[in-house]
């Protein structure tokens, strides 16, 4: 029997205490938690209550319901996108770590620029851009949703390339040097058309890396955002007294 913890409702009680029960091993990924009726018997609550629970826990990403077999713990297998001094491209971040990094291209297509990439990349107002949306994918699994706004010139010249590539190591290759890339972090939530294509719940949350990456003489290239499921991506930055950093 549990009472409530802060005024929170039962179901949130139970969540969060289950929710413990994985991160402190309990719980390995793969093992099956108790049943509806031993939940029911262990908390002292209605089957209905420990549904929304177990929902909560599903919302969370850190189990999965399968029919006629029950409740399982997810894999929690997360990489680190380093963010620091010296640059290091996404592709050999993941490398380092075991892990195979991939793109799914989604469009790649040109458009009139948003005034706020216009700013970014100091173009005129009479501009348009390439606009990539694609999927990056570690050992073939979504984890974010990146939309890439390009400069014409370099669009044109490695269209083929770059959608089945990531971007950076593709102008690296080709001679086009990245100096600089200036990034901030936010969090959003997920739509509809985000959740599809990342495989998690409507409105999961999103942590958003925008980016704008530069050339020599602080010329402007690309700009975008990448949008990462926080169950499967992080981010890292190390700060130096007296150096900057990315």
């Amino acid at each position: 029997m549990i009472t409530t913890e802060n005024s929170l409702p039962l179901h949130l009680v139970i969540s969060e205490r289950l929710r413990d029960d994985i991160f402190s091993g309990q719980y390995a990924a793969g093992e099956q938690l108790p049943s509806e009726h031993q939940l029911m018997e262990q908390f002292g609550v209605s089957r209905i209550t420990v549904r929304r629970a177990i929902a909560n826990l599903v919302q969370q990403g850190l189990v999965e319901a399968q029919r006629g077999r029950g409740v399982f713990v997810k894999a929690q297998h997360k990489v680190t996108r380093s963010l620091s001094n010296p640059l290091i491209f996404f592709d050999e971040d993941m490398e380092r770590q075991g892990t195979t990094a991939s793109i799914r291209s989604l469009s790649f297509e040109l458009v009139p620029p948003p005034l706020a990439v216009s700013d970014r990349l100091k173009l005129k107002t009479t501009d348009q851009v390439y606009c990539q949306k694609k999927v990056i994918l570690t050992d073939g699994i979504p984890v974010a949703i990146d939309i890439t706004y390009i400069r014409v010139d370099i669009g044109q010249t490695f269209s083929q390339e770059l959608q089945s590539s990531l971007i950076y190591p593709t102008l690296d290759k080709n001679g086009v040097s990245i100096e600089r890339v200036e990034a901030t972090l936010e969090c959003t939530h997920a739509t509809v058309e985000l959740s599809e294509a990342l495989e998690i719940p409507l409105g999961a949350p999103l942590l958003v890396n925008g980016y704008t990456a530069f050339t020599e003489h602080n010329q402007p290239i690309i700009c975008g955002e990448t949008l990462s499921r926080g169950d499967r991506l992080t981010y890292s930055v190390v700060l130096t007294k007296g150096n900057s950093v990315l």
